[in-house]
């Protein structure tokens, strides 16, 4: 019986900002420079500037990257995928301000693998502050690129206190998630020390609070077998003013079909 031919299916997004506002006014707020990458692969790229909703958020420029392309050595063949997205002159109600916000998330699969590689190497915030405070953020989490398959993380998660401990408690509110029983998919950061010198304003893991404004998320990702998510900035916004946004967020990979026998 001939030997089953199998192709690729890629798989990439990103954004550079989106949102809606709930109050004092209500406004929903397009994807903004948006791009997906077409199963086949290939190249594509959206960028927009000179951004604003009215005083609430704005940023000079947003742009997003997404390719997928294919390379042989010897009998291995190379399926690499990259999804990226930035913002620029970041301001959101002059709370969260920034010059530049970068996700990155790189992959790599062969005809000889039963999982992709990811990184997420080149992912930073450039001059973050909160509250007219910088925010100093370490991203070191080993995701970054020491930990390139899911049954890396799983590994980690059953082996690592401190990394367990953020994904039981990925939203940093005291609600425990049964991280046993993740059916392959893991929420958590790639931040793993937050500190501000604003008044009022608190860390807690990749959690900031800042009172009368509200929650911001950093380098939040959704880790899945085939798939990694990163969302830089994540906005959970109270009184005054209501709603909430993502900043800079890409995702990559895709599989093979029909897939490797198991």
């Amino acid at each position: 019986m001939a030997e089953v031919k199998r192709t690729f299916h890629y798989n990439a997004c990103a954004q550079a900002f989106s949102g809606h506002f709930q109050r004092p006014v209500r406004h929903d707020i397009e994807v903004q420079a948006p791009v997906s990458l077409p199963t086949i692969g290939g190249h594509g790229n959206s960028r927009v500037e000179n951004f604003r909703v009215k005083e609430f958020a704005s940023f000079k420029a947003g742009y997003s990257h997404v390719s997928g392309s294919e390379h042989r050595d010897d009998d291995k063949i190379f399926y690499t995928t990259l999804s990226t997205a930035t913002v620029e002159g970041l301001n959101i109600l002059d709370v969260v301000r920034a010059d530049r916000v970068v996700s990155r998330v790189s992959s790599f699969w062969t005809n000889k693998d039963r999982e992709p590689h990811f990184s997420f190497s080149g992912s930073h915030f450039d001059n973050l502050t909160i509250a007219g405070c910088p925010i100093r953020v370490e991203l070191k989490s080993r995701l970054i690129a020491e930990l390139p398959k899911f049954s890396d993380v799983d590994a980690e998660l059953a082996n690592n206190e401190k990394f367990r401990k953020m994904a039981q408690d990925p939203f940093q509110d005291g609600s425990k998630i049964d991280v046993k029983k993740h059916n392959g998919v893991i929420l958590c950061s790639l931040a793993t020390e937050i500190s501000s010198e604003a008044p009022g304003v608190t860390a807690k893991g990749h959690v900031i609070y800042v009172p009368h404004f509200g929650k911001v998320y950093l380098a939040e990702v959704l880790v899945e077998p085939l798939r990694r998510t990163l969302t830089m900035i994540r906005l959970v916004l109270g009184s005054p003013v209501a709603g909430g946004g993502v900043v800079s967020q890409s995702a990559a990979n895709g599989r093979t079909y029909p897939p490797l026998p198991t």
